[in-house]
């Protein structure tokens, strides 16, 4: 059974790798993907709770499809009032590679208190503002890609697995940023300054759909700040969406409720606040109904493919999680390898390919927080150091569980997100950045190495 899973699994993975190969929407392979395993499951797994784990899958996955939901509307309602406009009147450079260092950098700060996925959303938006070439913009959501898995490594709230650690002791908020922080801006800075190399001197700027004749996609909608729109709206519009993405770490700080309740509340507050903007506006009130932005028009334009090849993927995954794959896994690590950069190591490569949060989850389960006692009686004592809350082996699990998917553009939510929103081939990000994540990757490990052996972090 667990071989058969995992060859539908793997064989699901290549079909979507080779999308542009077979012309098969990712999408469609992903739910036959997750629909395969979990069918394979419950006919030869002989468990009688497998509705219920199947349930509670599916609420798990369905906390973050809300979350993205609502996260795109909001992106959208900020992108329909033009008020991405005010931060891209800002950037005056046309010089490609002085831009891509800017978006990174923006990125790398902006998702230590973002989620990842809104992050790279925003971020993925504002290009198409200023890069009309597809390939370019491939290039730039590439690194915004990189930059927000790596600027959420080092923030206790910047990605589900350091809220995951954080939250149960294994390493703590300033032990994280005074150590994780200068691995992880060397993990993008790398990448970004290989992958400026590839784009020209130059900035197109980006075209709108009365110059190119387009037919109103998305990329060609996000070219034009709407004119009938002043420039306090598009103030009011950007700070009021920032501010509401930015209440949602804090409510879940504050009240210990799933960011996707936090979400809810900001749709609601800015769809209430559109509402009554164009009923009192007159400019507004008087556009015809399909030209106001409202949040019931926006929500037509959500990419649904992406969210369904969200769903997909985390209910495949969530299959070989509930068939203890993922736990087998870990355990072999531990049997085999037992030391904390390998085992730390080998997680991020896997980050790539699987979800990280159950690849972190069942660390957690194989590896408790260690103290001294535990210590002085292990057979290990050296490795069971680094298991120490804000050890070593928490810390290079941090950093590589959200780091190393970026490695592929499947190995991470923002990654998936670029992916819906810029059409990214899996081929195309496989031979053109997958090697400059991987040379980040790698020197960000040895950044934690040389801290390890200067001043001897995590023991």
């Amino acid at each position: 059974m667990t071989a058969f899973m995992l060859l539908l699994f793997v064989a699901g993975y290549l079909l979507i790798a080779l999308e542009h190969k077979t012309r098969i929407d990712k999408s469609a392979v992903a739910l036959v993907m997750a629909g395969s395993v979990w069918t394979i499951f419950s006919l030869w797994g002989n468990d009688p709770s497998i509705q219920n784990e199947l349930v509670e899958q599916l609420g798990d996955t369905c906390e973050i499809l809300v979350f993205l939901i609502g996260a795109m509307t909001i992106v959208n309602l900020i992108d329909s009032y033009g008020g991405f406009c005010v931060i891209t009147d800002l950037i005056t450079s046309r010089n490609h590679r002085k831009l891509l260092f800017l978006l990174a950098a923006i990125t790398f700060f902006l998702s230590a208190a973002l989620d990842n996925m809104t992050t790279t959303i925003i971020l993925v938006m504002l290009t198409r503002r200023l890069i009309a070439d597809e390939r370019e913009r491939w290039i730039f959501a590439a690194v915004i890609v990189i930059a927000a898995n790596s600027g959420g490594a080092w923030s206790p709230i910047g990605d589900v697995t350091t809220l995951m650690l954080w939250m149960r002791g294994q390493v703590t908020a300033l032990k994280l940023v005074t150590n994780l922080f200068l691995p992880c801006l060397v993990a993008v800075a790398l990448p970004t300054l290989l992958a400026a190399r590839l784009l020209p001197t130059s900035i197109a700027p980006a075209t709108t759909p009365s110059n190119t004749g387009g037919n109103g996609t998305p990329q060609e909608a996000a070219s034009v700040c709407p004119p009938y729109i002043g420039p306090r709206l598009r103030r009011l519009m950007l700070l009021v969406g920032i501010g509401s993405l930015l209440f949602v770490p804090l409510f879940k700080s504050l009240t210990g409720l799933p960011p996707y309740m936090g979400m809810m509340i900001s749709l609601g507050v800015m769809w209430i606040l559109s509402e009554l903007i164009c009923y009192r506006k007159r400019a507004l009130r008087n556009l015809e109904a399909s030209i106001q932005p409202r949040v019931a028009k926006v929500l037509k334009h959500i990419d649904m493919p992406t969210i369904l090849f969200f769903l997909g993927i985390l209910m495949a995954v969530g299959a070989l999680q509930t068939a203890g794959i993922l736990t087998e896994m870990a355990d072999w690590l531990n049997r085999h390898v037992h030391a904390a950069f390998p085992i730390a190591g080998v997680i991020g490569l896997l980050s790539a390919v699987v979800d990280n949060v159950p690849l972190v989850a069942a660390c957690m389960g194989m590896f408790p927080v260690a103290d001294a006692a535990s210590v002085t009686a292990s057979a290990d004592p050296e490795f069971t150091r680094t298991l120490l809350s804000d050890g070593l082996f928490w810390h290079l699990l941090t950093y590589c569980a959200g780091v190393g998917g970026s490695l592929l553009i499947i190995g991470s939510a923002a990654g998936v997100v670029a992916m819906g929103l810029e059409k990214i081939s899996f081929g195309w990000y496989l031979r053109t950045i997958s090697l400059l994540a991987l040379v980040g990757y790698a020197a960000g490990i040895g950044v934690i190495w040389i801290e390890h052996l200067l001043v001897g972090i995590g023991g």
